[in-house]
């Protein structure tokens, strides 16, 4: 098939794109139209938890395309099933409601919330907290989940219902429960807002308030769910059982997919005619659903990952103790955030040239996401190149 010159004409201008077009992916690495080779720790923004193409799910995929692709939601699909026990297996929570993406679990999260009020006897509990940084999507609903005012600019009036407390702040758990809350809606790893971990100790202390005043803990573990914090999902960290997480990204290694978890209790919320979803929880996203968790756990990746992340934090702790151009390292796992003196867009440029592909969480912060099957030789290529570069803009900012 001939390659077809794609206008920018054509397309919406929604993307700030690099320039640089990807048309290969195979493991750590993905390759441009030209044949060049990137190590790409972008990991499809912690989707391709698995390294691009996992061999195990391409093989999966591919015997089902050969079966069936579609055939909605009126009828059963066995491989719903089949991931929603796996799901819940593994975790502390009861039952799954498939979507296409990370918004849609969190908007099926944000209904199930408000349905769950109504069906305990509390109308009057219509908000939803959130804090300060979080990121939960650009749906009308979920950008006004979200507590960043520049993902707000320009679609007020936003959707009403909730409010926003600082994140980290023990004395904002006073201001959780106002009579008017049915949940709380909480990133364990705020990724693009600036990779902030949540203190273990305010969780806890967020959790048994809200388990105290029958407030919904809601876990957005898009991002930091499927291995990427070096556990299954990053709740299993904190020593908290949340009543709902939803899910995405890293769940079907890149091929569209979303879950929204709930225990028993919250899930009864939901009967037919309360949510629904033409394409949530179709055969081939089903399929690569259960391919990549099969890989993850019957694997036993998490572990290596775990070995991996404590080597690769080390390194980074020292690139930060031997250049001045670091100001911060901060996140969990392979969930990583290098806050710098200087603007995180040209240390970006600075990787790209030489080969490798990084992220921006806010202006000053690097996002860093290796595939959990990255190599050991492949983190201490991106060590090596980050003390270079750490090097060059250190030697340019003392002359």
């Amino acid at each position: 098939m001939s390659s077809v010159t794609v206008k920018q004409s054509n397309l919406m201008n929604t993307y700030n794109r690099f320039p640089i077009s990807l048309v290969k992916g195979k493991g750590s690495y993905v390759w441009n139209e030209k044949g060049e080779k990137f190590l790409d720790y972008t990991s499809g923004i912690a989707t391709c938890n698995l390294g691009h193409v996992p061999d195990s799910v391409q093989q999966k995929l591919k015997e089902q395309v050969d079966t069936l692709w579609h055939c909605s939601n009126l009828y059963e699909i066995p491989s719903q099933h089949s991931l929603a026990a796996a799901l819940t297996k593994n975790s502390c929570l009861d039952q799954a409601f498939f979507a296409n993406s990370g918004a849609e679990a969190n908007e099926a999260a944000i209904k199930i919330a408000k349905k769950y009020a109504k069906d305990s006897g509390h109308p009057e509990r219509t908000e939803i907290v959130t804090f300060k940084s979080s990121f939960h999507g650009r749906t009308t609903a979920t950008l006004a989940a979200t507590g960043q005012k520049k993902i707000h600019d320009g679609f007020t009036p936003l959707t009403p219902g909730f409010r926003y407390l600082p994140f980290n702040d023990f004395e904002a758990l006073q201001q959780i429960n106002n009579e008017k809350t049915t949940a709380v809606l909480l990133e364990l790893v705020q990724g693009e807002g600036g990779v902030n971990p949540a203190d273990k100790q305010w969780v806890n202390e967020l959790a048994d308030l809200c388990k105290d005043k029958d407030i919904l803990l809601m876990i957005d573990e898009i991002q930091t769910g499927i291995g990427r914090t070096g556990t299954l999902f990053a709740y299993q960290q904190y020593g908290v059982e949340p009543d709902v997480i939803t899910l995405a990204k890293g769940l079907g290694s890149g091929f569209p997919i979303g879950a929204m978890l709930a225990k028993e209790h919250v899930a009864k919320s939901f009967q037919p005619g309360s949510h629904g979803s033409t394409f949530g929880g179709n055969p081939l996203a089903m399929t690569a659903g259960l391919a990549t968790l099969e890989e993850i756990l019957e694997e036993n990746l998490l572990p290596d990952v775990y070995k991996k992340a404590v080597w690769f934090w080390n390194e980074m702790e020292t690139v930060k103790q031997n250049f001045n151009c670091i100001k911060e390292v901060r996140g969990t796992g392979f969930l990583i955030g290098v806050e710098l003196y200087d603007e995180a867009a040209l240390v970006i440029t600075r990787f790209r040239e030489k080969g490798i592909l990084v992220l921006a969480a806010g202006a000053k912060v690097l996002r860093i996401l290796p595939p959990l099957t990255t190599s050991q030789e492949e983190l201490e290529i991106f060590t090596d190149t980050f003390k270079q570069i750490a090097a060059e803009i250190d030697a340019t900012s003392t002359n």
